[in-house]
């Protein structure tokens, strides 16, 4: 499976974000430009899909920027995806239906269907929460200090 450029900075952005969320402030987007490398007028793009699915919120002015909608835990990889990733989670399209109608449905049947259903099952077990823990321990796996 591939997921975009823009599926993994909003992955990235979302976590970021939500590393950041107890704080209860609002991030600009040039601060997760910076933070994590990526193009501001890109990051603005996936901004505005992430707020149109309402993962973000936003406000306006000196202390404006993005907050997110929910907890952490309440926002899953699948969420994520879903919001910016349209082509992903498209139907399969139909192969050899005018031909052999019987090979296009044991496709469908055992094939496709079974991939989409095990896809978003995934996906939707896994929150930013999670990811959030899961940054954190790398983050200290590689720093850990050894004294002789």
């Amino acid at each position: 499976m591939r997921i975009s450029a823009k599926g993994r900075y909003a992955l990235a952005a979302v976590i970021s974000m939500a590393q950041q969320y107890n704080s209860g402030e609002y991030i600009t987007v040039i601060s997760i430009s910076e933070k994590l490398g990526i193009s501001k007028i890109y990051l603005e793009q996936v901004f505005s899909l992430l707020k149109k699915a309402k993962i973000v919120n936003s406000t306006k002015g000196t202390q404006g920027g993005y907050q997110l909608a929910r907890t952490p835990s309440q926002i899953t990889v699948l969420d994520v995806l879903m919001s910016v990733e349209v082509s992903l989670f498209e139907q399969a399209q139909e192969t050899v239906s005018d031909k052999a109608p019987d090979i296009e449905q044991a496709l469908r049947l055992s094939v496709f269907n079974v991939l989409d259903k095990n896809v978003r099952q995934t996906l939707s077990t896994i929150t930013i929460a999670d990811l959030v823990i899961e940054a954190e321990n790398y983050k200290n796996y590689n720093t850990l200090m050894f004294y002789i």
